[in-house]
């Protein structure tokens, strides 16, 4: 039997798993998730006591039929035509959340873009670039890690492009 690392047994997700495997520097934030709060990111960021502008929401969009993962600042919205055109694509809107779901294999409001059970296309707003280090979800509600938006766009193979709208 395969030995697991401290973080696996403590109950690590598929994004902590693979930072771990990645050997990225990352910290994990840890909050009670209120079912009631009307945003899963500003709640984060209120938890954390972390700028919203730090804290970077995961959404998934179809563009063009085919699922993208789009990461913007939980301080503003995805703007869905500058995402297509990062994708190289000529329209997007937002995925079906089920299916986002299956296809990621995390639950919304919990949906990293790291450790998804399929890998996805990644645009990161080029905002994360301005951030020493920015914060993602860590696959589960209530649970965030924070990492150097350079490694995350390493990891993801992501596009950066100014997506996001303040």
């Amino acid at each position: 039997m395969a030995k697991k690392s401290k973080k696996q047994q403590s109950g690590g997700t598929p994004a902590t798993v693979a930072l771990t495997a990645a050997g990225v520097e990352y910290t994990v934030h840890s909050y009670d998730h209120d079912p009631s709060h009307p945003s899963y990111g500003e709640e984060a960021a209120e938890a954390m006591g972390v700028s919203p502008d730090r804290v970077f929401k995961t959404l998934v969009a179809d563009v063009d039929g085919t699922l993208t993962v789009a990461v913007v600042p939980v301080s503003g919205t995805l703007d869905l035509k500058a995402l297509a055109a990062a994708a190289g694509g000529k329209r997007a809107t937002m995925a079906d959340p089920a299916l986002a779901e299956r296809t990621t294999g995390y639950v919304r409001g919990g949906i990293s873009p790291l450790g998804q059970r399929k890998r996805l296309t990644t645009v990161l707003d080029d905002s994360a670039e301005s951030h020493e280090t920015i914060c993602v979800s860590a696959g589960r509600r209530g649970l965030e890690v924070e990492l150097a938006p350079g490694d995350l766009a390493k990891l993801t193979s992501a596009v950066l492009a100014p997506i996001g709208r303040g």
